[in-house]
């Protein structure tokens, strides 16, 4: 039972073209933010009149760029996992799928499978966009763009999985938030206001860094196991790459079992 609404799942998505219009502005999002900020420290680290303390050091830039991937990307996968469920709410599409499986844990899990590979679909395009970007940026000022360290492909990896997991994240927020406009709303408000604000507020403090260490964000951030734009030149520990992982799968754990027990039971006729 669990293959064929597996299939189904992925049948789903390949059909719809909101799933290669949000990987299009992925990948032209991304390349801006590590293309442009890769020019600009570029720019800074060779210019005469620039005190070189004002640009992070060579071999902390590039693996800082290419994380970039995870640090502004990670909002894309996780709208496409909440939409993947909000929609068939929207549209009404969720009682023939029960219909056909009647399981609906099976049905939650198939699409916590399939956009589990869509986002890390999504992680390969963001890691081209960002490495592409940012090592053409280095080339341009002279910078070494690290592609012959075999930490930096570790960290593509690594970013690879964790907009895979973001993915599973979103599947798990749609199954809670049922409504559309609501969990793309939170969604937005959360990645692009809260918790940067959040991460700013929490630097000042070392107890609050503590803390602070544990957001979604930092957590994606430690999983690449590079430096982010957000942790620049502040001091204070930070999760292993490993422990960022598990409190991403974590966090897609408890929100798809929330989800599941809360609206995904309900009736929806």
């Amino acid at each position: 039972m669990f293959f064929p609404a597996l299939k189904a799942e992925f049948t789903k998505l390949l059909t719809t073209k909101i799933w290669w219009i949000l990987a299009i502005i992925l990948f032209l999002y991304v390349a801006g933010v590590s293309g442009g900020l890769g020019a600009l420290f570029g720019f800074l680290s060779r210019s005469a009149e620039t005190d070189a303390s004002q640009a992070p050091p060579t071999d902390v830039l590039a693996p800082m760029l290419y994380g970039s991937v995870s640090t502004f990307g990670y909002v894309f996968p996780v709208l496409l996992g909440a939409l993947a469920i909000t929609s068939e709410y929207r549209h009404q599409m969720l009682t023939p799928t029960f219909l056909a499986t009647p399981k609906r844990g099976v049905v939650l899990a198939a699409k916590s499978v399939a956009l589990l590979v869509f986002g890390a679909l999504y992680g390969v395009i963001g890691v081209i966009a960002s490495v592409g970007a940012g090592a053409g940026a280095l080339a341009l000022f002279g910078l070494d763009a690290q592609l012959g360290d075999s930490d930096t492909w570790a960290l593509m990896g690594r970013a690879v999985l964790a907009l895979a997991l973001w993915a599973v994240i979103g599947v798990g927020l749609g199954a809670l938030i049922p409504n559309q406009v609501a969990a793309i709303v939170v969604t937005l408000a959360f990645t692009q206001f809260v918790e940067p604000t959040l991460r700013a507020i929490v630097s000042f403090a070392e107890w609050a860094a503590a803390v602070g260490k544990f957001l979604p964000g930092a957590a994606s951030d430690a999983l690449l196991g590079a430096p982010s734009f957000f942790t620049m030149g502040m001091t204070g520990e930070t999760l292993e790459w490993w422990q960022g992982g598990l409190l991403l799968a974590a966090l897609a754990l408890v929100l798809s079992v929330l989800g599941y027990f809360v609206s995904w039971k309900r009736d929806v006729t």
